[in-house]
């Protein structure tokens, strides 16, 4: 009895050490995050501001309730997105050029406005180390806010995984309570139609969160350009299960809103009858169905337009023998809503990171065409080797005229090259 009661105090030893050990393990790291982010946060906040000419300043329209600039001139907006920052410290090198991969586009392109589509946060504990996803929009924030440069964003599926630390309910109120306390003083974050919207079923009900609209008016006060915002979610199955789509509220709030700031500009016209004046685009992170269909159809014909599609630039870089383009698992109306309304023009997400090609796309029963873009992306971090790979990494450049119409080209970070 004597000697089993010596093996058991031992093992009882063992153990202790063992769970002490762990917790000191743990304890350094989460130690080595939190000072990793703080160097970041300082490094952000030491990059200088960019000086942009007669800055355009846009504050709430009391007609629409939305955000709004004000322009006789033509209209930039760089598009970013995959950023990427892991805020663990596993990441702290690759979270840190991420960080002044942005300083520097934007520095060089100087824009009007910001609109990163997803993804700002990489908070994968196995790759990051951490499962913290506030660490990333802090770090990322910093930075905007220190460039003094007009943004938002909308969610990808890598900012509120199911194991994060923080829900996009949680993230939302982080947002609203940074800008209504005035120290978030250029983010242009808005969720104008949010939560479980009654009058639809099961997961169609989910509006997710940040679905708004950012104006540009003349100064006759005629809408020149809505760029609509929205959340295309993360999974419909669960973890890891099946990219998600727009649901159905989204599609007919959409609807609903290009009805309404089409009516507004028809009275500002002196306009009557069924007229579309209202020309708008999308941002959005997991691509539409169409963005496969379009591409699939060029490649499928020889690499070489159809009479449905119009390669402009880029290449679908994700593995041939994969997906090609990683969309949402169900079929949506979201593209057929914005054909028979004729406002929206262009599209433009991200996700898939190799992915950075522009083209124009219509169904065979269609009249016209919308210009579906990928931009190009920032992550140093989520794919394997991917930061040492440079062809795709940048941003996008958005030029939208006075007359409402737009152009884009990509801008390659490494070599500052136009892609177009």
């Amino acid at each position: 009895m004597k000697t089993k009661t010596k093996k058991k105090g031992r093992g009882l030893k063992i153990t202790a050490i063992v769970l002490a050990a762990i917790i000191f393990v743990i304890g350094v790291c989460v130690l080595i995050t939190y000072i990793s982010s703080e160097a970041n946060i300082k490094y952000a906040k030491s990059v200088e501001t960019v000086k942009i000419e007669n800055q355009l300043k846009p504050e709430i329209d009391p007609e629409t309730g939305f955000w709004t600039f004000k322009c006789d001139r033509d209209f930039r907006v760089m598009q970013l997105t995959d950023v990427h920052i892991g805020g663990g410290f596993l990441s702290i090198q690759k979270d840190n050029w991420a960080l002044n991969a942005v300083a520097n586009l934007i520095t060089d392109q100087k824009p009007d406005l910001v609109i990163v589509t997803g993804d700002i946060g990489f908070p994968v504990p196995f790759i990051a180390g951490t499962f913290n996803n506030l660490t990333p929009v802090k770090e990322f924030s910093s930075l905007m806010e220190k460039l003094g440069v007009y943004w938002t964003f909308v969610y990808g599926n890598h900012d509120t995984e199911v194991y994060s630390y923080y829900t996009r309910d949680d993230i939302d109120r982080y947002y609203n309570e940074k800008i209504a306390g005035g120290e978030f003083k250029y983010c242009l974050y808005k969720s104008s139609f949010s939560g479980t919207i009654d009058g639809y079923e099961g997961i169609e009900a989910d509006a997710g969160y940040g679905n708004t609209v950012i104006n540009v008016k003349n100064s006759e006060g005629v809408i020149t350009q809505s760029m609509f915002i929205l959340d295309s979610h993360s999974y419909e199955k669960g973890f890891f299960q099946d990219y998600d789509h727009m649901h159905k509220c989204q599609i007919d709030w959409y609807e609903k809103t290009v009805k309404e700031l089409n009516a507004l500009n028809k009275t500002k016209l002196g306009l009557t009858g069924d007229v579309m004046t209202l020309k708008s685009l999308a941002f959005f992170h997991i691509p539409m169905s169409e963005y496969k269909d379009a591409y699939k159809e060029w490649y499928d014909n020889g690499q070489k337009d159809t009479e449905s599609v119009q390669l402009k630039y880029g290449v679908m870089g994700e593995d041939l023998d994969g997906e090609w383009v990683y969309c949402g698992v169900t079929e949506d109306e979201l593209f057929e809503t914005m054909m028979r309304l004729n406002s929206t023009q262009g599209v433009f997400c991200g996700h898939d990171h190799y992915n950075n090609f522009s083209l124009f796309y219509k169904k065979p029963t269609d009249d016209h065409s919308i210009r579906l873009t990928y931009g190009m992306s920032i992550d140093y971090l989520a794919y394997f080797g991917i930061a040492k790979k440079t062809a795709q990494r940048g941003c996008t450049m958005i030029t939208v005229k006075t007359d409402g119409s737009f152009d884009c080209f990509g801008y390659r970070l490494v070599d500052k090259t136009i892609i177009d």
